[in-house]
């Protein structure tokens, strides 16, 4: 059975494909290499002793996506990654985040429903916004995005949505995840930002190691117990289960609406104060850090309710923050930066 991963050469996309490849499936993996690296194929390798299939292309490229398509006729699912991700970046570029994550989607949601091959949606939790109930339920009403990039995520989920409409025979599962963060237990694959990284654990831990001057906490007058933000932080390794569970649940036809949407979290909230916290206890680490301004289009509060997706899938996240936090340290000590 052969799974299409869109960017699956990124942080998120190769832990689904070394799940993937673990559990008997062929792995086409098409990327950019715009935001990653050829280096992860080579991890892939090492953790599963198996090689993907590999395109270098663009998702947004018409006439690579038709002959990706017609090589590749057989194509069981579709998990779809590619897309831009910062939050702070999409606030000053939107016209670029808006080509990049819309058009690319319905290129390939052209082939999609044509062929009625199962899709696997990256969504975001940005799509709750500033969410007024906590935890964050699936039929929690859709704010206005705080961001171009939580727009894009918003937009695409509609257009998922109307194609499950339109394609009776097109099914699609949308997971709204929260912070990933960790690494593959091997150290071999992890989160390798390509510049100065955009997200916490990342420039964390480039910080610790003496890569990053001091860690630059986003906001510390919030409405919180420390005034710091706070968020659902899930392991990749578990975030990559929930996109493999959520595929075989489509694949064996267990879904009850044509497009279901799915929140991937832990269920716990953590501030970025106790984050620093906990990786300190993890690691024996200390992490020089600083308040600093709010950043732009960044929500105050947001963690899951993850209860459907264990009624009706069954997946549930097993690793702890420590455990997650230990990872990306192991991690980041194996970077040649």
């Amino acid at each position: 059975m052969k799974i299409l991963i869109t960017g699956g050469l990124g942080y998120i996309g190769s832990h689904v494909a070394t799940v993937l490849l673990q559990n008997g499936m062929d792995v086409i993996i098409v990327d950019n290499l715009e935001n990653s690296r050829i280096q992860v194929l080579d991890g892939i390798q090492f953790i599963t002793g198996k090689t993907p299939v590999f395109r270098q292309m663009d998702v947004s490229d018409a006439s690579e996506m038709n002959q990706l398509f017609d090589d590749f006729s057989d194509c069981a699912g579709i998990i779809h990654f590619a897309a831009y991700k910062s939050v702070s970046e999409s606030v000053s570029e939107p016209l670029r985040y808006y080509d990049n994550n819309l058009g690319g989607l319905q290129l390939l949601l052209k082939h999609a429903t044509s062929k009625a091959i199962p899709l696997i949606f990256s969504s975001s939790c940005t799509v709750y916004g500033q969410s007024e109930t906590l935890p964050i339920r699936e039929d929690e009403p859709l704010k206005e995005a705080t961001s171009p990039y939580g727009s894009t995520k918003r937009i695409g989920e509609r257009i998922i949505e109307d194609c499950c409409k339109a394609y009776p025979k097109f099914n699609a599962i949308l997971l709204r995840y929260f912070n990933p963060i960790g690494a593959h237990s091997s150290a071999k694959i992890g989160e390798y930002p390509i510049g100065i990284p955009q997200n916490l654990v990342p420039f964390l831990t480039q910080t610790v190691r003496g890569i990053r001057p001091i860690l630059k906490v986003f906001g510390s007058k919030y409405d919180t117990a420390d005034g710091t933000c706070i968020r659902d932080y899930i392991h990749v390794v578990d975030l990559a289960e929930a996109h493999v569970e959520s595929l075989n649940y489509l694949l064996k036809k267990q879904n009850s609406e044509a497009c279901e949407v799915y929140n991937v979290g832990t269920g716990n909230g953590v501030s970025v104060l106790e984050l620093i916290r906990a990786f300190e206890n993890a690691t024996g680490k200390s992490v020089p850090y600083e308040p600093s301004d709010p950043r732009p289009g960044d929500t105050i509060a947001a963690y899951a309710d993850a209860s459907k997706i264990e009624q009706k899938i069954g997946w549930k996240a097993r690793y702890t923050l420590e455990e997650a936090l230990l990872s990306a340290w192991e991690w980041e000590k194996r970077i040649n930066h």
